[in-house]
């Protein structure tokens, strides 16, 4: 599997994140820089990576989200390379438009930093395809701006094509619905605001992240 870690001002999850794909996949991604016009060729999976990129000025993702390398992301998503947005990352992807909704301040204005407890609502993506529908897993929150919101029509939209992928067992952010994660309607793209790369390994107090890493390698190699 080829892949690429996008790296904007401001991103601190970025190693993190390639750390995570390694360790999973046995392969490095690259390491692009956000102000990169192209991607690197024959990509399978792009990752957009916490953080605060731009110190979160404007909106939170706005900024990054009109990187010169987005462009290439976005029509590397509708060409139907996989892409996986986390906390900072899935702001970024509804700025662009790849992703429906908005990521607003917390419902408890204060910054969440912690596990939660994690329902699977879709096992048949890309990304989850190693969770069964129904499961709970336990992966680590680090947000202040994570609450989802979207119209009626568009949540209704994204629960019935379900492309709700993940949802909050537990009160974490006042999320429309209690959602934590979707996908896109061609289910190529993700953005979540857990951390499933910080939960790979044992020494790291948990593994349920690391089953959304080999799903991904399993479908792409």
């Amino acid at each position: 599997m080829k892949a690429a870690v996008i790296v904007f001002p401001g991103s601190n999850c970025d190693r993190d994140l390639a750390d995570a794909i390694t360790k999973v996949t046995g392969t490095a991604p690259q390491m692009v820089w956000h102000a990169e016009p192209t991607l690197p060729e024959g990509l399978d999976f792009i990752g957009i990576p916490g953080g605060f990129s731009y110190g979160d000025y404007l909106r939170s993702g706005a900024m990054a989200a009109r990187s010169p390398v987005m462009q290439a992301v976005v029509q590397a998503a509708g060409e139907g390379r996989t892409v996986l947005g986390i906390c900072n990352g899935f702001q970024v992807l509804t700025e662009t438009g790849l992703l429906p909704g908005a990521l607003m301040r917390n419902a408890g204005l204060n910054f969440v930093c912690r596990e939660v407890r994690l329902e699977v609502v879709n096992s048949q993506s890309i990304f989850t395809s190693r969770y069964a529908a129904g499961e709970t897993v336990t992966i680590p929150v680090a947000h202040h701006d994570g609450n989802y919101f979207a119209d009626e029509d568009t949540l209704n939209r994204l629960e019935g094509e379900g492309r709700v992928a993940f949802r909050y067992a537990e009160p974490v952010n006042g999320s429309a619905r209690a959602i934590a994660g979707i996908l896109n309607d061609t289910g190529n793209v993700l953005g979540m605001m857990p951390h499933p790369e910080r939960l790979i390994e044992d020494a790291q107090g948990g593994t349920d992240g690391r089953r959304m890493f080999e799903a991904v390698q399993a479908a792409l190699g």
